[in-house]
C-alpha cells in the first residue's frame, strides 16, 4: 500500500510539473507573438533548462534572438538542435543567416547548400553560395552621426537643411512613457535636426502619436509629408488583425505653419498587412514603399505607385525581379540619377540586411563594405546634388544608429600605353585589372594607345598589359590617397620583344641553291626591316647570321654562308642603314640547320638556306 501511495505521489508531481511547463510554453509563445522578445527569452531558456520541448524551444529562442538582432546568441541555440532530423529545412536558412551575422561565411554557405538540397532553394540562394566579393566603384567614407543616442535612431530624410529621422529617445514628450515590449525602448517618434543650430526637436503638428511613427519623406514642393505609423486609432492602442498583429500603414500630412496637420491614411493601406517606408522619386510623381500585401514575391517587397498633381494614387505595382526576392526587401530610395537603393536579406550579402543598388545597366549590386557589415544596414539616403548621405545600422551592437557618409564618385582611370624604346603609342594593347584574383576590368587601347575606365579608391590592384609584339607588363596600380581628385593617370611602357623578324613582320630571307644574291622576294622582306630600323627603332643595332643546306663540304658551306651574310648586310647598307648598326654578319654554314634532317627533301633544303637577324642593342 505504501509503494502504491508513493507511486501515486510521483505521478501526481510529474503531472503537475508537466502542466506547469505546458503553461510556461503557452506564456513563452504568447510573449513571442506579442513581440515581447526580451521577456520571451527568459521563459524559453527556463523551458530548455527543464528539458521541455528542447528542439522546439531552442529554435524559438534562436528566432527570438534574431528578432532582437543578436545573431551570436541565435547561432548558439540554432546550433544546438540544427542536426535534429525532425527540424524544418527553413531553419537551415535561418541558421545560415545567423552564421552570416557572426561572419562565419563558409559555414553559412554549407547550410545554404543544405537548404538548397532540401528543394527550397532559388537563384538568390545559389548566388549567396557562390558569391563572396562585393564592391562598387563609388567610395564611401562613413562616420557615426553626432546626434545618435543609446536607443534606436534611424531612417534619415533631408529637406532644406532639416534632417528628419526616427528615434526612440522620447525627448520632450509625455505621450511615450510606455516602452515597446520588443526591446523595452520607448516607442518611435519623428524628430528634426536643424543643421544650422544643431538642435533636435520632435516634429511639430499632429504626426507623432503614442505608437510608432516614422520614417518620413517630403514632396519636392515641401507641402506634403508621407510617413509610416502603426495602424492607429485616436487615443487607443491601435487596431490589430485576426492574429493580433498591429500592422504598419502609410499616412499623408499637409504643411501647416511650423508643423504638419490634416493627417490621413492612404487608400491602399490594409488592416491585414503592412505598408511602410515611403520614398518619392525626385520629381515627386512616384511613391515607392515596402509591403507584405498578398500576391507578392515573398516577405516584404518594394512597390511603386504614381502620384498625380492632386495627390491621387495609381494602383500599387510590385517592382518584381530582380529587385524583389522570396525574402524581405525594405527601405527604398530613388536617387536623382535613376538609381534605386534598397535593403534586403534575400540577395547575396555580407550580413543580415545589406544595402543594394539597382540600375538597368548593372542590375542589382551589393554596395559592399564599408556601407554594409555583418549586421543590419538599411535606410540609404543621399542628399541631392551633394556627396553627403546617411545610412542606418546596428553594426556597433545594440540599437540602430545613423551613419553619415561622404560618397566619392568613381575614380576615372586614364592612361596611355607606349613603346618603351621609341615612345610611339601602341594600339590594340589589352589591359587587365584584377582584385583578389578576380578580373574587374578588361580594356583595349585605341589608335592613340589610350584607355579609360572607372575604378575604386583606396585600393591596390594588380595590372597587366599585353600586345603581341611586346613583352608582358605586370605591375601594381594604387588608388590610395586619391580622395582629392576624380581622375588618375597611369601610363604603361611596353618593351618590344627581342625578335627582329617578329617586330618587322618579315618572313625569313631565303637563297637559291649555291647562290648568295638577294632574290626579289627576299628584297621585299629586307625592305620591311629597313623601315623598322629607320622609322620605328632608329637606335636598333643588329647582327646577321646566314646558313646553308647540307649539300657540299663544311668548308665550302662556311664560305657560302659568309657570302650570303655579306650580301644581306650590303643590301641593308645600300638602302640607308648605317654600317655601325650592323655589328656583325657571320656565316654558320650548315652547323645550325632550321630542319635537322639526314635525308632532306628539297623543301627542307630551302628552309635551311637563309639569313637570320638578332637584336644587339635597342635603347
Amino acid at each position: 500500500m505504501k509503494n502504491i501511495y508513493s507511486l501515486f505521489l510521483i505521478l501526481l508531481c510529474c503531472s503537475l510539473s508537466m502542466q506547469a511547463q505546458s503553461g510556461k510554453q503557452k506564456k513563452a509563445d504568447r510573449l513571442y507573438q506579442n513581440f515581447a522578445y526580451l521577456e520571451a527569452t527568459d521563459v524559453y531558456k527556463e523551458l530548455i533548462e527543464k528539458e521541455y520541448n528542447v528542439t522546439y524551444n531552442s529554435t524559438k529562442l534562436g528566432d527570438t534572438y534574431m528578432m532582437l538582432r543578436s545573431p551570436e546568441n541565435a547561432v548558439f541555440y540554432y546550433g544546438d538542435v540544427i542536426q535534429d532530423t525532425a527540424i524544418s529545412p527553413e531553419y537551415y536558412y535561418k541558421y545560415a543567416q545567423a552564421l552570416r551575422g557572426v561572419k562565419r561565411y563558409d559555414e553559412s554557405r554549407e547550410w545554404l547548400q543544405k537548404y538548397l538540397n532540401s528543394g527550397r532553394g532559388s537563384d538568390e540562394i545559389k548566388e549567396m553560395i557562390e558569391k563572396s566579393e562585393y564592391h562598387t566603384n563609388a567610395t564611401y567614407k562613413l562616420e557615426s552621426a553626432d546626434f545618435n543616442t543609446e536607443v534606436s535612431d534611424f531612417g534619415v530624410f533631408v529637406k532644406d537643411d532639416q534632417v528628419y529621422f526616427v528615434s526612440a529617445r522620447a525627448q520632450d514628450t509625455e505621450v511615450k512613457k510606455k516602452t515597446y515590449s520588443w526591446n523595452e525602448e520607448p516607442f518611435l517618434d519623428i524628430y528634426v535636426l536643424d543643421k544650422g543650430s544643431g538642435s533636435v526637436t520632435p516634429i511639430g503638428g499632429e504626426v507623432n502619436t503614442k505608437l510608432h511613427d516614422g520614417p518620413v519623406v517630403i514632396s519636392p514642393d515641401g507641402n506634403t509629408m508621407y510617413f509610416t505609423r502603426n495602424n492607429y486609432l485616436d487615443n487607443k492602442e491601435g487596431k490589430r488583425d485576426k492574429d493580433k498583429t498591429n500592422h504598419l500603414k502609410l499616412y499623408v500630412a499637409t504643411k501647416s505653419g511650423n508643423g504638419w496637420a490634416s493627417v490621413k491614411e492612404l487608400a491602399f493601406n490594409s488592416n491585414e498587412y503592412s505598408v511602410g517606408h515611403p520614398s518619392l522619386s525626385p520629381d515627386g510623381k512616384t511613391l515607392y514603399f515596402a509591403s507584405d500585401m498578398p500576391n507578392g514575391m515573398g516577405g516584404t517587397d518594394i512597390y511603386k505607385a504614381s502620384v498625380d498633381s492632386l495627390g491621387n494614387f495609381g494602383e500599387p505595382e510590385n517592382l518584381g525581379e530582380p529587385v524583389n526576392t522570396e525574402f524581405d526587401e525594405t527601405f527604398p530610395f530613388m536617387d536623382t540619377d535613376g538609381t534605386l537603393y534598397f535593403s534586403s536579406n534575400g540577395h547575396a550579402g555580407l550580413g543580415l540586411f545589406d544595402i543594394f543598388r539597382m540600375t538597368e545597366e548593372d542590375g542589382v549590386e551589393n554596395l559592399g563594405e564599408p556601407v554594409n557589415s555583418n549586421m543590419d544596414d538599411f535606410a540609404y539616403f543621399q542628399v541631392a546634388d551633394s556627396r553627403e548621405g546617411y545610412i542606418s545600422t546596428n553594426r556597433d551592437g545594440g540599437s540602430d544608429n545613423i551613419y553619415v557618409f561622404n560618397k566619392l564618385n568613381p575614380l576615372v582611370l586614364k592612361g596611355q600605353v607606349t613603346d618603351a624604346v621609341n615612345g610611339n603609342p601602341i594600339s590594340a594593347a589589352t589591359i587587365r585589372i584584377m582584385n583578389d584574383g578576380e578580373q574587374i576590368a578588361f580594356l583595349e587601347t585605341d589608335e592613340e594607345g589610350n584607355y579609360e575606365t572607372e575604378i575604386a579608391r583606396d585600393k591596390s590592384f594588380p595590372i597587366e598589359a599585353k600586345e603581341i609584339k611586346y613583352e608582358t607588363f605586370e605591375g601594381e596600380l594604387s588608388t590610395m590617397d586619391s580622395d582629392d581628385t576624380d581622375e588618375m593617370e597611369y601610363n604603361i611602357q611596353l618593351n618590344p620583344v627581342k625578335d627582329v623578324e617578329y617586330l618587322a613582320e618579315i618572313d625569313n630571307i631565303y637563297f637559291d641553291f649555291d647562290k648568295s644574291n638577294i632574290r626579289p622576294d627576299a628584297a621585299k622582306e629586307l625592305d620591311k626591316l629597313i623601315t623598322l630600323m629607320q622609322d620605328e627603332y632608329p637606335d636598333l643595332v643588329i647582327e646577321i647570321g646566314s646558313h646553308t643546306d647540307r649539300r657540299g663540304s663544311n668548308a665550302y658551306n662556311e664560305k657560302l654562308a659568309e657570302r650570303r651574310a655579306k650580301s644581306t648586310r650590303d643590301y641593308l647598307v645600300e638602302n640607308g642603314v648605317a654600317e655601325e648598326r650592323i655589328v656583325e654578319f657571320k656565316g654558320y654554314g650548315e652547323t645550325k640547320p632550321a630542319i635537322d634532317c639526314d635525308r632532306c627533301s628539297e623543301d627542307d633544303h630551302q628552309l635551311n638556306r637563309r639569313s637570320m637577324f638578332s637584336v644587339v642593342q635597342m635603347d
